[in-house]
């Protein structure tokens, strides 16, 4: 898999705290539609990548032109891997709200509003750890941090192809 894709870490890391901000309130006010748009949210950053996803958008226009410039980027496929997951709960979730069955819908929300803090507070993602443990044991290792002066410099090439 060649490596193309980088994000500024920092970025997945703000979407990560506003989707806390979403999943909490999915959680106080039982709202399958609310969990549903944010489903939405999910299935843009997974499928058409983060730099479509809103609070990616979010991020880059209000927030990333206030800060200085990210010392390390990110490979793009582990934070899109990780909101394939987020999607898969927010899906069942929304389901479980919107049918009746609220506990599932709880629960499903509440395992997602979980990984989404651990990501927004101590940047940990979960769903970024299971995509590179599962790379690797697929024999196919992937580098998520590259420092950012690493991109420009002749070596990149040769960093891509030692995890191609």
């Amino acid at each position: 898999m060649r490596i193309s894709a980088y994000v500024d870490p920092r970025g997945p890391r703000f979407g990560a705290a506003v989707t806390t901000a979403v999943l909490a309130a999915v959680l106080i006010t039982s709202s399958g539609w609310l969990l549903a748009a944010q489903a939405v949210v999910f299935a843009v950053g997974a499928l058409a990548g983060l730099r479509f996803a809103p609070y990616g958008v979010l991020f880059r226009r209000l927030v990333a032109r206030r800060l200085s410039p990210p010392a390390e980027l990110e490979a793009e496929a582990p934070p899109r891997f990780a909101q394939g997951v987020g999607l898969l709960f927010a899906v069942v979730g929304a389901v479980g709200y919107l049918t009746g069955v609220t506990a599932l819908g709880v629960v499903a929300t509440a395992f997602a509003l979980g990984a989404a803090f651990l990501n927004a507070a101590f940047d940990y993602c979960l769903g970024c750890e299971v995509h590179l443990r599962l790379v690797r044991v697929l024999g196919r290792p992937v580098v998520r941090y590259v420092p950012k002066s690493e991109l420009h410099s002749p070596t990149k090439q040769a960093k891509e192809q030692a995890y191609a």
